[in-house]
């Protein structure tokens, strides 16, 4: 620049007369430039630590999935030697958890809903199991606690059971609504007012909820909003022929529950390990188009056999649930990132509950499992 300058006579006599200021222009120039070329390599020198920082923290991110989806494999096989002939429930059950989500489940008496969850949370040290059975005489305060007078003690606050890690809510359509909204608050949440005072609720928390689906008589329906709340709806079927046998073989025995003792495997410090790296499970702009693709073909109605029976379609609710579900689902499977196949798996017990059926549909016996096979295979796959 000041050679240039320098080049113009007038400019050129200027500084020949006055050599100090030549010299202090000249001096800032170089101090100049070189500290251009200082913050420049200074930047280099950030975007190659930045560069290096996010394969590092991709490694460390490849290294925990593999290291929790190996321990979520374990439990799940601690599991099946107890649970058996329920391989997919026992999958839908720890994506949800995994997810973070709730579940509930639909499915006759006996085969083993409490059991299952009882024996997961074994697996986990120091975690609390809770079953709640829900009846017509069921009180908010026999689920959340309440305060209560002690001549002695003064007014203190007596938790409910739902301060525990895992919560059974045995057929939660038997309690009256008031009942209904208190658990279900619980579960949005993680938190329960109880008089002036207001409570965290435990990490992890997992309610799995059940419903009959043989009695009606004395039931209070949940509403569609508040099933819409569930994560995960799951049917739980009968189990198939040989495994029945072997669970004949497997309760013979009057002390097999002292027999049975269930290998801990996980920490609740692990659990919320496991939950915050499922949210850093990448997914691509092209799986979210699919999965918003999926969740519209439910609202547009149009091209498909048994739209005509769809009264309403999923909720935004729903598009999240499927991008959170398939997180999990991936890292179930030691994956860093999520498959269009994930998102095929986990369709079913995301939107089985939130796809709503006209009254024809309910009339000729229509399943929502029908709809969601139907649009799985006609929406195209990345």
């Amino acid at each position: 620049m000041f050679q240039n300058l320098c080049c113009v006579p007038s400019v050129f006599y200027f500084f020949d007369r006055d050599k100090n200021l030549y010299n202090y222009y000249s001096n800032l120039y170089l101090n100049l430039q070189s500290k251009f070329k200082y913050f420049r390599n200074k930047i280099t020198c950030m975007r190659i630590k930045k560069k290096f920082q996010d394969a590092e923290s991709k490694k460390k991110l490849s290294k925990n999935i593999t290291k929790y989806s190996e321990k979520l494999n374990k439990v799940k096989d601690e599991i099946k030697r107890f649970i058996l002939g329920q391989e997919d429930v026992i999958d839908n059950v720890l994506t949800c958890f995994v997810a973070d989500g709730h579940a509930l489940l639909e499915g006759v008496p006996g085969i083993a809903k409490t059991y299952l969850i009882k024996t997961l949370s074994d697996t986990i040290s120091n975690a609390t199991f809770q079953r709640i059975q829900f009846t017509p005489d069921l009180l908010p305060s026999d689920i959340i606690g309440l305060v209560i007078y002690n001549p002695k003690k003064g007014f203190y606050t007596q938790k409910g059971p739902v301060f525990s890690n895992f919560i059974l809510a045995d057929e939660i359509n038997r309690a009256p609504p008031k009942v209904q909204s208190a658990m279900l608050e619980c579960m949005q949440e993680r938190i329960v007012t109880i008089g002036k005072q207001t409570f965290e609720l435990p990490k992890p928390f997992l309610v799995l909820a059940t419903e009959n689906p043989l009695e009606q008589m004395g039931t209070y329906p949940l509403p569609e909003a508040q099933i819409d709340r569930f994560l995960f709806k799951i049917y739980v079927d009968y189990p198939p022929k040989e495994d029945e046998i072997k669970i004949i073989d497997n309760n013979m025995d009057t002390n097999r529950y002292k027999k049975n003792v269930v290998q801990k495997i996980l920490t609740p410090k692990d659990i919320i390990n496991i939950q915050s790296i499922a949210r850093k499970i990448y997914i691509s702009d092209e799986i979210k188009k699919y999965i918003v693709d999926i969740v519209f073909s439910t609202r547009e109605k149009k091209g498909l056999k048994y739209s005509k029976y769809i009264e309403w379609g999923a909720s935004p609710r729903a598009s999240i649930a499927l991008a959170t579900a398939s997180k999990a689902y991936a890292l179930m499977n030691n994956r860093t990132f999520v498959i269009p196949d994930d998102i095929k798996r986990v369709a079913y017990p995301v939107l089985r509950h939130r796809i709503i059926l006209n009254y024809e549909g309910k009339a000729l016996n229509i399943t929502t499992d029908k709809i969601i096979k139907e649009i799985t295979e006609k929406i195209p796959v990345p």
